[in-house]
């Protein structure tokens, strides 16, 4: 049966990463990735760098501008003067940055937390323009200043603050792993010898490979692609956030999600570290987001229905100085 429906269940998936033009003016541009999926070769061993708590940000500073009155000469009045704000952003993560398949146009949690950010430079959350970038990407793009920041389900540890600059923690998500409706597995631990599919350039591999070295692991540059891998047959599950996992399943009713969490993914909104100003600016939208509700009221849209209850948003963490 599932041979018959994986194609019905892979052109939705297909369709909701097409980036055909939406009809937001901005929401159109996408920067092409150069992706093969691929057996992933085995991680060299590598040291953790020591960056204090990773969850640490930058502390916000002053009263927060009035939209259309950004500080002169701040990476802000850049922004504004441009007249949009550049994000880079996945279009194949359903409900979290997932092209409608209607109008067109990319919408999800993350894409909330831009629009946050627009509307707090300029009063309007529509003047975005979405970039659609792969996981490999998310960290070249910050650092060739291609993208003012990148809404794409990342997690923030020590290794990525080498490279770029985090907002505080917008939301957690933890690690598991999507198998076969009729799979006997239990847990990673029984997926010896699978193939499983995790994002090129994600925790979600290193962490798979750490749980299981017995398991076989498998790459795409996007949830898409790792999707189109299992359906086909060319991996047996996939393993990466429970976000992303939720919205495969959604997609195909021949997939099950085990139970079994391993991690905790604590995602922040990446910048480019020479901009701290602009960090500060973004962590004081996600305060006063978290604070009068709107945070909520994203998150019951779009990630309660699959993911359950929450009472209340992460907490915000500061005291990270720019240079360390």
């Amino acid at each position: 049966m599932k041979k018959l429906l994986a194609p019905v269940a892979a052109s939705l998936a297909i369709l909701l990463a097409a980036t055909a033009c939406g009809t937001d003016a901005y929401d159109a541009t996408e920067i092409p990735p150069k992706e093969q999926p691929s057996v992933a070769a085995p991680a060299p061993p590598a040291t953790q760098p020591d960056c204090g708590n990773p969850l640490m940000s930058y502390t916000p500073e002053g009263a927060m501008p009035q939209p259309g009155a950004m500080p002169a000469r701040s990476y802000m009045a850049k922004i504004q003067q441009r007249g949009r704000l550049i994000a880079g952003v996945s279009a194949d993560s359903l409900n979290l940055g997932a092209r409608n398949a209607v109008s067109g146009k990319i919408e999800g949690f993350d894409i909330d937390m831009i629009r946050a950010v627009a509307k707090a430079i300029f009063g309007d959350p529509n003047k975005v323009e979405l970039r659609v970038i792969s996981s490999p990407q998310r960290i070249p793009v910050l650092q060739k200043e291609q993208v003012d920041i990148v809404a794409r389900n990342m997690t923030i540890n020590c290794s990525r603050w080498q490279d770029i600059a985090f907002s505080a923690e917008y939301y957690r998500s933890g690690q598991k792993t999507l198998v076969p409706i009729d799979s006997t597995a239990k847990s990673t631990a029984d997926l010896n010898g699978k193939t499983i599919c995790a994002p090129a350039g994600s925790t979600s591999l290193d962490n798979l490979k750490k749980r299981n070295p017995q398991a076989i692991p498998v790459t795409a540059d996007t949830d898409t692609g790792c999707l189109a891998l299992f359906q086909s047959g060319k991996a047996y599950g996939i393993s990466g956030d429970d976000t992303v996992l939720a919205g495969d399943v959604a997609q195909d009713p021949y997939a099950r999600v085990l139970p079994e969490r391993f991690s905790d993914e604590p995602y922040g909104l990446g910048m480019s570290l020479k901009h701290p100003e602009f960090v500060r600016f973004v962590n004081q939208v996600l305060a006063q987001i978290k604070a009068d509700g709107t945070w909520m009221i994203s998150y019951n849209k779009w990630l309660k229905p699959a993911l359950g209850t929450l009472t209340s948003p992460p907490p915000s963490l500061y005291g990270r100085i720019p240079g360390q």
